[in-house]
């Protein structure tokens, strides 16, 4: 298959994200089964920071096509703000809310919730933070590089678009992603049950 090559991700790669993001939705495995609507997590984590105009994103190719992506925005509240205006509505449409109090162990309900009301992250981390990403890999991109590649192409347009913090999120089930976040980085900066938020800081110019 070769070394997979990086590229910036455009709205041809979408059912790729799509797909990808379903795969990788437990834990970084395939969530497939517990899904009504395939397309429901790369609604809310993958799409619209290709579509929208303050999000952006990478994909890595290798012969078989794209096997993993990195997406995220330099600015995170703009951002935010940009979702509630331009991408929520219409998914609010075609999702009814489950209401604030829905079953916590329905991950349907869990997404669809999130699109009436979406997470707003605290300005005290955006202080140090304000930028965010999400990043997911097939199977067979794993173990090769090809995520430290990924964040390393993210941190460097965050680091373009003036900003010197990013955060992200992880379950803490997921004990190979956490691992990998602490290689490239990343530390803890805040911790519920079984989330934990992770962050990098850097100055000056980017190191290789």
């Amino acid at each position: 298959m070769g070394t997979p090559e990086i590229r910036r991700a455009t709205a041809d790669d979408l059912d790729d994200l799509f797909s990808i993001c379903l795969l990788t939705g437990a834990s970084g495995e395939d969530a497939t089964e517990f899904y009504d609507d395939p397309r429901l997590p790369g609604n809310i984590y993958a799409a619209p920071y290709i579509v929208l105009r303050l999000g952006l994103g990478f994909v890595a190719v290798d012969s078989e096509g794209v096997v993993g992506y990195v997406v995220g925005t330099p600015f995170t509240r703009a951002f935010e703000k940009e979702c509630e205006e331009d991408w929520w509505p219409a998914l609010r449409v075609v999702n009814p809310d489950p209401g604030p109090d829905h079953d916590r162990t329905d991950w349907n309900a869990r997404l669809r919730s999130l699109i009436h009301r979406p997470v707003r992250t605290p300005g005290e981390l955006l202080s140090e933070f304000p930028a965010h990403l999400h990043i997911n890999l097939l199977p067979r991109a794993q173990g090769q590089g090809v995520g430290k590649e990924l964040i390393a192409m993210m941190l460097g347009a965050f680091h373009v678009a003036g900003v010197r913090g990013a955060h992200l999120g992880v379950s803490t089930a997921n004990e190979r992603a956490v691992g990998f976040y602490r290689r490239v980085g990343f530390r803890t900066i805040a911790e519920t049950e079984d989330t934990l938020l992770l962050g990098v800081q850097w100055t000056g110019e980017m190191e290789e």
